[in-house]
């Protein structure tokens, strides 16, 4: 039985009637040569036709291996979840979206665990495999000695990182203030007369944001009944309890719309009128937020605009390091629905 025939630029250059050197040029779009659009027809046609794939390693050797990485971008995940979850799903949207605009390659889609492995680090992050790194939400995996120093390694090999939807001291990064996000919220319950207000979801800067909303009320931020959630099953469980015992709030702001939707869940199941009876605020305006019982009032969160914008700064060059880095907030606004 016969090999198949590896096709090469020379076969695609006498398939389309045009010099090698010609394929090269469209086949490299960095090569600043002008090839008039007919010919370029002439050429993407025969490489269809013929099944032509560009073998890496040559390009490699031609253009040089840094000049390819240069179009090629790497994203690191927190964990596996993420890939179910919407509110970075649109993230992730995003930065595929930019990065086809810019004609940039997404390279690989990594979690922060694996590479703790020095030969999957060593294959993918370096300078001849991309030009840029994206890290989302790898904030949360920094609990040891170990993972700073893995996050020293990835800047030491790339000099253009962003973090997305989180901030480390050095590296740019691109997110919503979640502080003024909590805060916001509240001072919308407020507006409407709501004081007995709790909140269920992530223990980070939005609790310290509720607090200084309560303070600058002149409220007791000491006396606000906090869950602690990250996703549909922890805001059913936090309502569940706050429930039992008894501290059920007038209004509630949840930390994320999956929470609320779970904390949602729970006091439909028990007959517990939203807003009549509790009302409920909280952040992200996730696709699903608009179709719950009743449809959640949230925090609108520039989603997909955070992953495009930090595929941007990596093309624009402005994605640097310690004095250098570009710190961005993106703004968010409150979408009025009817749980409150």
């Amino acid at each position: 039985m016969g090999t198949k025939k590896n096709i090469t630029q020379y076969d695609v250059a006498r398939e389309a009637g045009v010099t090698r050197s010609m394929v090269s040029y469209v086949i490299s779009e960095n090569s600043g040569r002008s090839v008039a659009p007919e010919t370029r027809k002439k050429i993407l046609d025969a490489i269809e036709r013929l099944g032509y794939h560009p073998n890496k390693a040559a390009r490699t050797l031609q253009q040089g291996a840094v000049g390819i990485a240069a179009n090629r971008i790497g994203i690191v995940l927190r964990a596996p979840d993420m890939f179910r979850r919407p509110y970075y799903a649109e993230i992730i949207e995003g930065i595929h979206i930019a990065a086809h605009e810019h004609k940039h390659q997404i390279d690989f889609i990594r979690f922060f665990g694996e590479l703790k492995d020095p030969v999957l680090f060593n294959e993918l992050i370096h300078e001849e495999e991309i030009g840029g790194l994206i890290l989302l939400s790898v904030g949360e995996c920094l609990k040891e000695r170990s993972d700073h120093e893995l996050i020293q390694k990835m800047r030491e090999r790339i000099k253009k990182i962003v973090c997305v939807g989180w901030k480390h001291e050095g590296l740019s990064s691109v997110m919503f203030d979640r502080s003024a996000a909590a805060a916001q919220d509240a001072e919308f319950l407020f507006a409407q007369g709501y004081t007995d207000i709790a909140y269920i979801g992530q223990q980070d800067e939005r609790v310290a944001g509720m607090r200084q909303a309560f303070r600058e009320h002149q409220l007791d931020d000491g006396a606000i009944t906090i869950g602690s959630a990250f996703n549909m099953q922890g805001g059913y469980m936090a309502m569940e309890k706050i429930h039992g015992e008894n501290k059920l709030p007038r209004a509630l702001v949840c930390g994320s719309d999956e929470v609320a939707i779970g904390a949602l869940s729970y006091l439909n199941e028990h007959q517990i009128a939203v807003p009549d009876d509790v009302a409920i605020i909280s952040i992200d305006n996730i696709e699903d937020s608009a179709y719950t019982m009743p449809p959640l009032t949230t925090m609108n969160v520039q989603k997909s605009s955070m992953g495009q914008k930090a595929v941007e700064m990596i093309i624009d060059g402005f994605a640097g390091q310690g004095e250098n880095a570009t710190n961005i907030l993106l703004p968010t606004n409150i979408v009025r629905r009817r749980s409150c």
